[in-house]
């Protein structure tokens, strides 16, 4: 079995007094597509972004190919467009095109030529359904078509892993399926996909794992099934008796 591409060993993170997550420990698989489920403050969002690095870890380990992301001269530049995120709140670039919020990262980090990044930001937004819309401005399209423009950018950069934080949360309900009808077709491609998400339909239907947090800790990790046929701990249950109940 290889080595996983990712993998989070006893990892902390306190705001002040407020300890967010307690020791995590989890790994991600190439092909993995693990969905990050639990009750809003259960620390999910600040693992992705620990991940990421847009927060710093209190204490633990990030391993990014057996490689220590906190290490002193590790490019997190080029870490960022390996491992690629996806927001609720979309985060484009509001005064650029559509094309072009998929093309300047490619040129800045990547070192690729206009003509380059501008053809492969074009393959991208034809599969995510928004090549028509390449010369409008954010606020010119729906909630649903930035989404796919975030997912589209994001892709651009070729990463070996995509973290959707939420990407559907911001979204009018008639929206929501765009946005998960593109993160399915990408989990048949073989991208290794981290998605924290209150889509159960999605985390059981598309998933090959689910973690379950709970007040900052790992209660339950395994497949699909077992989590939602046969969930171990009493607080799974109740968080998923609840949420399937409200959808």
């Amino acid at each position: 079995m290889s080595n996983p591409v990712l993998t989070v060993s006893h990892l902390k993170k306190t705001f002040g007094e407020n300890i967010v997550l307690k020791d995590i420990d989890f790994f991600a698989n190439e092909k993995d597509v693990v969905s990050i489920i639990g009750a809003s403050g259960s620390g999910k969002s600040t693992l992705l972004r620990c991940i990421n690095q847009l927060e710093k870890p209190t204490s633990g380990d990030i391993l990014f190919h057996d490689k220590n992301i906190q290490d002193s001269g590790f490019s997190l530049s080029n870490y960022r467009a390996k491992v690629g995120m996806v927001f609720q709140s979309f985060n484009l670039f509001n005064n650029l095109s559509v094309l072009q919020n998929c093309v300047v990262g490619q040129m800045k980090v990547l070192g690729r030529d206009r003509k380059e990044a501008e053809q492969r930001a074009m393959d991208i937004l034809s599969k995510v359904g928004m090549d028509q819309y390449i010369s409008a401005k954010p606020r010119q399209i729906s909630g649903g078509q930035k989404q796919r423009v975030a997912i589209a950018r994001a892709l651009a950069m070729d990463p070996e892993i995509l973290l959707f934080d939420e990407p559907t949360s911001a979204l009018d309900p008639e929206m929501v399926g765009e946005v998960l009808n593109v993160m399915t077709s990408l989990a048949k491609t073989g991208l290794t996909m981290l998605v924290v998400t209150h889509e159960m339909d999605f985390a059981r239907d598309v998933s090959n794992r689910i973690i379950f947090m709970d007040a900052g800790v790992i209660l339950e990790d395994s497949t699909p099934e077992e989590i939602f046929n046969h969930p171990k701990n009493e607080r799974t249950r109740m968080f998923l008796n609840r949420s399937i109940r409200n959808t």
